[in-house]
């Protein structure tokens, strides 16, 4: 059980109310984040220009946030993420080899193993060895790799929102979440 009671949407007003009541699933992440009102509406707006906005592939997003995590004994994001990494291309045995923590196996090519090496870096240190940095500029573009950085960040976040308070897992949402935050075309 949340350490913390989870906010109820119904009982919400303003630009909060107006955020829930456009979620396809108002997830307790959601609920739990709604406690800080001046802060939930922009978190949200970072989080999805990083599921659907960025230049890095969602395929190597999903890897990143499946990695961090992993490595931050993130529960509530590897079980709604690991649907959307496998709804946008990440294999199962990539899959398994985050979970497993073996990160330069056959299931990662060369970039894979680049970008996932900078993403423990960035984790577990902060700053990034010069080789590894060099390694992912090999295969990522300056975009890419600041992007990478904010993904990390905010994952980091969200892992430490959800663990610290204890927020109760919901099922996985999933491509659900995803595809409901997608830009819409005019």
């Amino acid at each position: 059980m949340a350490r913390l009671p989870l906010i109820d949407p119904e009982t919400t007003t303003g630009d909060i109310r107006a955020s829930f009541d456009r979620m396809p699933v108002k997830l307790n992440i959601f609920r739990m984040m709604a406690h800080a009102e001046a802060n939930m509406i922009p978190a949200m707006r970072l989080g999805n220009s990083i599921l659907h906005r960025q230049k890095l592939s969602a395929a190597n997003r999903e890897l990143l946030i499946l990695q961090v995590a992993q490595l931050e004994g993130g529960a509530y994001e590897w079980r709604q993420h690991v649907p959307i990494a496998l709804g946008v291309g990440v294999t199962q045995r990539q899959v398994d080899g985050l979970e497993r923590g073996d990160y330069g196996g056959e299931a990662f090519n060369a970039a894979e193993r680049a970008l996932l090496a900078f993403c423990r870096e960035v984790t577990r240190n902060v700053r990034v060895a010069e080789p590894v940095f060099a390694d992912m500029r090999k295969h990522f573009s300056e975009q890419e790799t600041v992007e990478a950085i904010v993904a990390i960040g905010f994952y980091m976040m969200m892992a430490r929102l959800t663990e610290a308070t204890e927020t109760d897992l919901d099922s996985a949402a999933g491509m659900r979440v995803y595809d409901g935050g997608k830009p819409r075309s005019n």
